[in-house]
């Protein structure tokens, strides 16, 4: 007797449980009830197999209608996905054919089935995909007519499967709103709402290219509000986007995004930069000329961040209503956006700072400024050109930080460029090679502002400003010997005010940004009495 999952001979058994797949486990909920009474569909149970000699594991099996194997059938079967596939992925394959009125996934087996409305809508998705192959997360998956004519269920376990019927429920509500709307598209418009942390290109693409290839991103700003424009090779990856994505936040409790169909077909994009990416056409432009030429100069290894994707590390974190990205978040949250995991390869975590003050510059001196955004871990100053520098952050989030806020920021009188570099890792020099002190480890620094979980600094991150927030003051120390500490590192000081109900913090206004961000390079721990050390960051206040 054929066994009804193995609908080809060829189909690839499950390898071991990736840690992705093992984390899924927790999500799985009722489908742990594939071990015991059959497998989940649609919120019911297929009754089990019969038992065979040949099979000790037929519990797991689902017992289904079989007739003509190869002819046509409403019941369409996929091969080859990928372990940590959900229902909503399977369904969203067959959105843009017909109504779907029924998903099986059977996890850990790389297959599933997809019952359509009528065998016309699975006539018109199985010729498609014979043309097109489909893919899942980036994994080419095999569409063919199941040798099943429908998947019967069992409506005792009606609730059995939520993540099921939720699938279901919203491609229908899809189809019924495309309806009206003459026909969903490739690009996709995607708003940010309750933006209080920095979104960028980049983590849009690491979101985004979870659910499939991204050809090409423009972002914008309109009414003050963030805005992207996402091109998707095909109709079926931009609905599964939409369904899988619509109403997600990026990081804890806000940036929301808000995702509808553009009514542009085609995307053109002319330059590779922070603010827009074509990934079909990697040789762009920034449109920049000092940071084409620092490019240029630099390469092969200092190049645009991900020109062509390759940095972006989609997880395979399956969606599940938490955030997308995390500032103290989840596990599964870090996963969706690209943030690292045990046992998962390391996002890109290293900058590539270029315009550089090559006077001015040290290790020190970027290690303290760019430690505003996050926790720095090595620095590295080019031996043959001055003016560049490689920034290891501790975390991908924290690069993305930096960028937002220090790229084309006046420093030391010049405008400095802030990208993703290349790089995975700064590599210190070898024993005895010459480096001239010019690369640093400060993994183990005791300043790192970020190195305990949630902690409350993320609250207070801001943009270079003029005016600087002071903590840790003595009360030995008065406003006069801070203003002169202060003046002596060469900033001008404009305003002073102790905070009225704690004396230990202050603000002071200094002449004008780049002042603020040389005096917070000097002033950052300096030493106010025999046991107090000084902390300054930029402050959204004004005095």
């Amino acid at each position: 007797m054929k066994r009804p999952f193995s609908e080809n001979p060829h189909a690839t058994p499950s390898s071991l449980a990736t840690p992705d797949e093992e984390m899924h486990q927790i999500q799985r909920g009722s489908d742990e009830l594939l071990a015991q009474t059959g497998a989940v569909s649609n919120g019911s149970v297929m009754s089990p197999a019969p038992n065979h000699a040949d099979n000790n594991n037929d519990a797991k099996k689902v017992k289904l209608d079989t007739k003509n194997p190869g002819a046509p059938s409403r019941v369409i079967h996929i091969r080859n996905i990928p372990n940590e596939v959900t229902e909503a992925e399977i369904v969203h394959l067959g959105i843009p054919f017909g109504k779907v009125t029924n998903v099986l996934v059977l996890k850990g087996k790389n297959q599933a089935f997809l019952e359509m409305s009528d065998e016309v809508s699975a006539t018109t998705m199985v010729n498609y995909f014979t043309n097109c192959t489909a893919q899942l997360r980036g994994r080419a998956v095999y569409v063919q007519f199941s040798n099943h004519k429908e998947l019967k269920t069992d409506q005792t376990h009606s609730n059995a499967n939520p993540s099921a019927q939720a699938a279901l429920q919203a491609a229908q509500a899809l189809v019924n709103q495309t309806d009206t709307q003459g026909g969903p598209n490739t690009v996709l418009r995607v708003i940010v709402e309750h933006m209080i942390y920095p979104v960028t290109l980049d983590v849009l693409y690491q979101i985004f290219s979870r659910v499939g290839k991204v050809l090409k991103i423009v972002t914008f700003t309109k009414n003050n509000t963030f805005q992207a424009l996402i091109q998707y090779p095909d109709v079926v990856t931009a609905q599964a986007a939409k369904m899988t994505l619509d109403g997600q936040n990026i990081y804890n409790a806000c940036c929301t995004l808000r995702i509808e169909y553009s009514k542009l077909s085609n995307l053109n994009v002319k330059y590779n930069n922070d603010k827009s990416r074509d990934y079909t056409n990697p040789n762009l432009p920034t449109g920049d000329p000092a940071l084409d030429s620092a490019l240029a100069i630099g390469a092969p290894n200092l190049n645009l961040p991900n020109r062509t994707g390759e940095n972006a590390t989609p997880t395979g974190m399956p969606f599940t209503g938490m955030p997308l990205a995390g500032v103290t978040p989840t596990a599964a949250a870090l996963g969706a956006a690209g943030i690292r995991l045990p046992g998962q390869p390391s996002p890109n975590c290293v900058l590539l700072v270029s315009n550089l003050n090559e006077e001015m510059v040290t290790p020190d001196a970027l290690f303290t400024l760019f430690g505003v955004y996050g926790d720095v871990q090595r620095v590295k100053i080019l031996f043959n050109k001055k003016d560049n520098a490689l920034v290891q952050m501790s975390e991908p989030h924290q690069t993305q930080l930096a960028i937002s806020h220090l790229d084309k920021m006046k420093t030391w009188g010049k405008q400095i460029r802030v990208t993703l570099s290349k790089h995975q890792t700064v590599q210190l020099p070898k024993e005895g090679q010459p480096d001239a002190g010019l690369t640093k480890d400060y993994s183990n620094s005791p300043l790192h502002r970020f190195k305990k979980p949630g902690s409350k600094n993320y609250q207070n991150i801001y943009p270079p400003s003029a005016t600087l927030h002071l903590s840790n003051i003595p009360p030995t120390v008065d406003e006069e010997q801070i203003k002169d500490a202060f003046a002596h590192a060469g900033a001008s000081v404009k305003a002073f005010k102790f905070f009225p109900k704690d004396r230990k913090m202050a603000l002071i206004q200094l002449g004008s940004v780049e002042e603020a961000i040389a005096a917070l390079i000097k002033m950052h721990n300096f030493q106010l009495s025999d046991s107090s050390h000084l902390r300054v960051s930029f402050s959204k206040s004004t005095i």
